[in-house]
């Protein structure tokens, strides 16, 4: 019967075959995935050139047939460099652990079971890749990438010379004017689109900024006859409901992440008492670029969502390796569209 370690020298485990696996693992993970918001693109590099231009659409004369045409001016553009973020990660497959599960005879049922053990070690590092990632780009679309320990990244707005347009709704005073509160949102947001285009404005709000309005008294009042879908006096309406230009929907995204003291604390991903606005439908505004990993044989290649590889002990044969590393960088390219949404009391 073959061995542990001569079953992992089959091209089940080849580095091909643990990358194709780990990618059609799929994405249970990330809001912001179901919307589509950040659609994925591969580069050959490992940092992005984003032209920044000042482009506008503006209005053409009219000119008589034969007249000389209007001439477009040179745009003004600038080039920013963004670098992918490096996110590796590993996991050991110790011998005891594939002990048991390889009792039955046959070398089919030995590697039926080992690569079950594989998948299933594959499966829980996907994942964390996955909620990783949500993270990465729910802090993007709040204007600041931040690392799992909360330090900045890469702050959109410092970086494209922009300062965040934030609207108070003060939503803990009754008479605060909330449809004035959401046109002000909606005029700002087409006021800066600038030659984008986008089909609407959705939000994203903390629990605690969702509960506040949906009970605020002029929301109330507005929904009370109201007998259509979507009543947030009647129904759940938490993935989302209308309010005059804007889809306003809870968020609960948060993960655990490991303190310096070797402890781990729990970190929401929109900040109690604020939402975030931004525009959906855009052709150009939101990117996910995946680089190409650090491997040799990945130099220079179209970047990969996740790679998989693995390494065997090979003094004394007591354990397989597996390594993953993603290599993204979510992309807000126009982040003056974000707006941040508070209530002071």
């Amino acid at each position: 019967m073959e061995t542990v370690l001569d079953i992992f020298n089959q091209s089940a485990f080849s580095a091909t075959s643990l990358t194709g696996s780990i990618n059609i693992v799929p994405n249970d993970y990330g809001r912001l995935r179901d919307l589509n918001l950040f659609p994925t693109e591969t580069i050959a590099t490992t940092s992005v050139a984003i032209a920044y231009a000042n482009g506008t659409l503006n209005l053409l004369p009219t000119r008589t047939r034969g007249a000389p045409s209007s001439l477009a001016m040179p745009e003004k553009r600038s080039a920013k460099q963004f670098s992918a973020f490096h996110i590796p990660h590993e996991d050991f497959i110790l011998a005891e652990d594939v002990q048991n599960v390889v009792a039955r005879s046959g070398a089919g049922n030995v590697l039926e079971n080992v690569e079950t053990v594989v998948n299933r070690r594959l499966i829980t590092m996907r994942r964390k890749h996955a909620i990783t990632l949500e993270h990465l780009r729910m802090s993007a679309l709040r204007g600041d990438i931040l690392d799992s320990d909360g330090s900045s990244l890469l702050n959109l707005f410092t970086e494209f010379g922009v300062t965040q347009k934030s609207v108070d709704f003060v939503l803990g005073t009754a008479a605060t004017d909330v449809k004035a509160k959401a046109r002000e949102v909606v005029s700002y947001m087409e006021d800066n689109l600038e030659g984008e285009v986008m089909t609407g404005i959705h939000v994203l709000a903390s629990p605690e900024w969702f509960e506040k309005f949906i009970g605020h008294a002029k929301v109330e009042e507005i929904y009370k006859y109201y007998d259509g879908q979507n009543n947030p006096l009647r129904q759940d309406v938490r993935r989302g409901f209308p309010f005059h230009g804007l889809t306003i929907e809870e968020y609960r995204g948060a993960a655990q992440y490991l303190q310096e003291d070797g402890t781990y604390a729990k970190r929401k991903f929109i900040p109690a008492g604020e939402a975030i606005a931004f525009p959906i439908g855009t052709s150009d505004v939101f990117r996910t670029y995946f680089a190409p990993a650090d491997f040799m044989d990945a130099v220079n290649t179209m970047g990969e969502e996740i790679y998989a590889r693995q390494a065997r002990d090979m003094e004394f044969n007591r354990w397989v390796k597996l390594h993953t590393q993603s290599n993204p960088l979510p992309i807000v390219k126009r982040p003056k569209l974000l707006v941040k949404l508070t209530t002071s009391n």
